[in-house]
């Protein structure tokens, strides 16, 4: 940066000179506050992608938290989303007031609100369960399979027929693990619970396709994002691979969170880069990126296009272009 001229400093130069010096340091600052100014903004703003969006800023509706997870909308203007490190299970209502639906929560994690207008989640102690938001009554609906506790359920995603398919990886579980495997589940409507596949670089994030012809499974520990034909509730196809994550520098297996799903189908997958958006071909659209590393998302808000995004302390929400994609299961 070029000092400010000086007449006791540099005898020699005149009252014009001092005056053009000046002029320019006056715009070497300007250009340094607006580079900073732009530098700053970034960090706020996610970078746009044709027909996706953002729309607007990102905006930090929560803080102070601890791990943020799993949020969920209802569709009546309330989302709820999980602190897994701090045990809660938190609700936050169309004015952004923050309440406590459980304290404390067992760990719960991913979430998904069903016909009944009840929380379904994943409680990190071994079981899936079904919340009243109201009452706060805690339900069980699978604590286990072959006898023995789940790991640690982690995301789910439940079906028109009411069924939930849902991940159970390591994170948080005891050791040895008591299935002894990373795996995802169905959970039929009748309580059944079936183990559907092995996924030992662990299974996180799952969801299906609008039409639900197709699951996908994003596990934590490749690069690889998995789907699998859907043949019928709880039974599916051959494992594929859909779409392969961006990389951080230096790593070259960094696998995904948990996702979201839009109205065409395009698939929001968050990672240590943010969120990265691919068409329901496997193609990369972009990446949306956020002031912390984004653990999981959804689609909420006014005509369900808002993006909400649980990131490491806080709860952030975006308007998109994009529509969310509403399953069944969440529609009353």
């Amino acid at each position: 940066m070029v000092a400010p001229a000086d007449s006791t400093d540099i005898p020699s130069l005149t009252l014009e000179t001092l005056a053009m010096r000046q002029t320019l340091n006056r715009r070497l600052f300007s250009l340094a506050a607006l580079t900073i100014a732009l530098i700053s903004a970034r960090v706020w703003s996610a970078e746009p992608i044709r027909g996706i969006g953002p729309a607007g800023d990102v905006k930090k509706v929560h803080t102070g938290l601890m791990f943020t997870e799993g949020p969920a909308a209802d569709g009546q203007g309330n989302l709820y989303f999980s602190d897994v490190a701090g045990n809660k299970l938190y609700k936050v209502d169309s004015q952004n007031e923050l309440s406590v639906i459980l304290d404390p929560s067992n760990n719960t994690n991913g979430l998904m609100v069903n016909a009944a207008g009840n929380i379904v989640a994943c409680e990190m102690a071994g079981r899936l369960i079904e919340v009243n938001p109201k009452t706060k009554e805690v339900k069980a609906l699978a604590e286990g399979y072959e006898g023995k506790r789940f790991n640690a359920p982690n995301d789910l995603v439940i079906d028109k027929e009411g069924g939930v398919y849902f991940t159970d990886p390591h994170f948080r579980a005891p050791m040895p693990l008591p299935q002894g495997v990373r795996a995802f589940y169905y959970r039929a409507p009748d309580g059944k619970v079936t183990r559907l596949g092995v996924v030992e670089t662990a299974p996180n994030g799952v969801i299906l396709s609008p039409d639900e012809k197709t699951l996908y499974v994003i596990p934590s520990m490749q690069a690889e994002m998995l789907a699998y034909p859907v043949e019928g509730p709880g039974k599916l196809g051959q494992q594929r691979t859909f779409c392969t994550l961006k990389q951080a520098a230096g790593k070259t297996a960094g696998g995904g969170d948990g996702l979201t799903i839009d109205s065409k189908g395009n698939l929001y997958i968050t990672s240590a880069l943010g969120i990265q958006v691919f068409d329901p071909a496997g193609r990369p659209l972009g990446i949306l990126e956020f002031p912390e590393q984004p653990a999981n998302c959804t689609f909420g808000g006014k005509d369900n296009k808002t993006l909400y995004v649980t990131a490491r302390t806080s709860l952030y929400a975006v308007p998109m272009e994009a529509t969310g994609h509403v399953f069944p299961a969440g529609k009353r």
